[in-house]
């Protein structure tokens, strides 16, 4: 069961790369420490202030579970237990954005759900086939997809087990862009190189906040958006940005 998790820095953008281009960038039961390691490391890290997921080759984003790999946990308490990958990446409080191209299917779905942008190449087709297999997707699917594209829209792909492809996801909010396979991965470095020119103290505070949205009352979310906002507005980068916004607007030519 041959295949590892592979991250890399680079001006301010952490890379995170499923790497099993071979079985689909299926994770197996060693991959996911390093999945969870490589994503802390990215959340402790100050300098990052954006991560990119992605898989390795054409063919996949990523498959899920090694389906073999199943099979090793040691009983219902070792599963309860186990480290629940696309957990791992909602849990970061950096922005990630999921680059998907070629199929994106089960934990592999998932994992694209609990980032906070996606962007699909042409190829992507995106599915949760569990159903077929006689489970429910057990990585976060049941609670994130109906927020995020409605609960029929949920429905119909948990219950029927079928794909659908990147302009179908695009049209019911499952993804946020549709680009070419060519220019997929120069759109997410773009995207990240934009949110990562932003102070961080704003861009995990939006994330905060938002992912707040979620699973509080709109009194509370209210309440938890004011104190991070009271955060950010004594922070050094915001009058770093007042400054520079500042500047942006005098060097524009009048009347515009």
């Amino acid at each position: 069961m041959s295949g590892q998790i592979r991250s890399e820095i680079r001006e301010g953008i952490g890379r995170i790369v499923i790497d099993r281009p071979d079985k689909m960038n299926s994770i197996t039961v060693e991959m996911k420490p390093q999945l969870a390691e490589a994503f802390a490391g990215m959340d402790a890290n100050p300098e990052v202030r954006c991560v990119i997921l992605t898989g390795s080759g054409d063919r996949a984003f990523s498959s899920g579970s090694d389906l073999n790999s199943l099979s090793l946990q040691e009983g219902a308490w070792a599963f309860r237990n186990r480290i629940e990958y696309a957990k791992v990446v909602c849990d970061c409080r950096k922005p990630v954005i999921a680059a998907l191209k070629g199929w994106v299917l089960g934990g592999g779905l998932e994992m694209a759900l609990a980032a906070d942008i996606r962007i699909a190449g042409a190829s992507a087709r995106l599915g949760l086939p569990e159903v077929k297999r006689g489970w429910l997707p057990g990585g976060g699917a049941s609670q994130l997809l109906p927020r995020l594209v409605g609960y029929g829209q949920a429905m119909m792909l948990m219950l029927t087990g079928e794909p659908i492809d990147a302009e179908a996801a695009l049209r019911v909010g499952l993804v946020e862009e549709v680009v070419s396979d060519e220019d997929l991965e120069a759109r997410v470095a773009e995207l990240a190189k934009l949110i990562a020119s932003h102070s961080a103290v704003a861009t995990q505070s939006i994330k905060a906040a938002t992912r707040m949205a979620l699973s509080t009352p709109l009194e509370a979310g209210l309440q938890y958006e004011n104190e991070l906002h009271v955060v950010g507005m004594q922070s050094r980068d915001r009058a770093v940005g007042a400054a520079t916004l500042e500047g942006e607007r005098a060097a524009k030519p009048s009347g515009n």
